[in-house]
């Protein structure tokens, strides 16, 4: 009997919000094995911001999903079928693969991760993989804070901001996190040993800020835009800077999205902006996973997982990302864990 693979495609581009009709779940037979490939059953799959920026056709770093096609994601999967020999069946992969139950991919297009005990392998979907490697260079590569320095980031309790901001404790510097609702805000001054957590839901951010960052703000991790960073942008201090990981306030904006309005600030203040995309930096992508499996294994970086269950919740899922209903990096467990 052959195997039928469920895939999310794109229907139409969403105007807004995500909406019913925009991504359709269909069933297809999964395609015979070429040599050099490999079967993936997937078993989690990562719901970003940046997934609602492929579904548009505006400027971005990477071609917009087309329509028709299967929607694009990142993914953790076990190799079911080899016609690689580099790579063998029960190899647990990170390929990329998107919203669909099996993948047929080349196997020089896998990365494998390593089974180490007692390492869940959702860490290699958060604190040690993307979302960590994101806040890794992000933090260290542009933002260099400094001991004694004075670091904002904003989404502080999401996946990249709580690992951003517990690297940059670990540098010496005094770290405030914005983040949406009292209980994100205990675990990031409770647990993650944050200095300051400021609730932008509840309370007026800029006096929060003036009262948390009284010397200014030597370094902005930014992952909001919109208000919040131009709260963030009026407090920073000369010769500081603005590592630029998402703007996720806008994303489901329609038509034309208005830029800082203090944008005079970056000039007067010499403030160094970057924007950046992790995929930048692959070819150090060792080096810096070594160093986050290592931390996340000693205590020393900690994290959260929020997983929903079936690839068929993975539409409704992806809409938490911009309400805020997730704690830490979101996830679809599409099949078991091997």
């Amino acid at each position: 009997m052959t195997r039928k693979n469920r895939q999310w495609v794109l229907r139409r581009r969403p105007e807004g919000e995500i909406r019913d009709g925009d991504l359709e779940l269909v069933e297809t037979p999964i395609p015979t094995l070429p040599d050099g490939h490999v079967l993936v059953r997937t078993i989690y799959l990562s719901l970003d911001p940046t997934n609602r920026i492929w579904m548009s056709d505006m400027d971005q770093y990477m071609p917009p999903v087309e329509i028709g096609a299967v929607m694009r994601g990142g993914t953790l999967g076990v190799v079911e079928e080899s016609r690689d020999p580099n790579v063998p069946v029960g190899s647990v992969v990170l390929p990329f693969t998107g919203w669909q139950d099996y993948s047929v991919v080349p196997g020089a297009m896998v990365r494998p991760v390593p089974r180490v005990p007692g390492f869940p392998l959702t860490a290699f979907m958060s604190a040690a993989g993307a979302t960590g490697l994101t806040a890794y260079f992000g933090m260290l590569d542009i933002g260099q804070p400094k001991a004694g320095e004075t670091v904002a980031v904003s989404a502080a309790a999401g996946a990249v901001g709580s690992i951003a901001g517990q690297i940059a404790k670990m540098q010496g510097a005094r770290v405030v996190g914005l983040a949406g609702g009292p209980d994100k805000c205990r675990w990031l001054t409770g647990e993650l040993g944050f200095d300051a957590a400021i609730d932008y839901r509840s309370e007026d951010v800029p006096a929060a800020l003036d009262r948390h960052c009284p010397k200014g703000i030597d370094v902005n991790f930014e992952n909001v835009g919109g208000a919040i960073m131009d709260a963030v942008l009026a407090r920073m201090n000369d010769f500081s800077r603005m590592p630029l990981c998402g703007l996720i306030s806008t994303y489901n904006e329609a038509g034309p999205r208005k830029g800082p309005e203090n944008f005079q600030q970056i000039l007067m203040k010499r403030i160094l902006v970057k924007g950046f995309i992790v995929i930048d930096y692959m070819p150090r992508f060792a080096e810096a996973s070594m160093e986050l499996v290592r931390w996340v294994m000693e205590g020393k970086l900690k994290y959260k997982v929020h997983v929903e269950q079936g690839l068929d919740n993975a539409v409704a899922s992806v809409g938490k990302l911009f309400t805020g209903a997730h704690d830490g990096k979101l996830l679809v467990q599409v099949s078991p864990e091997p």
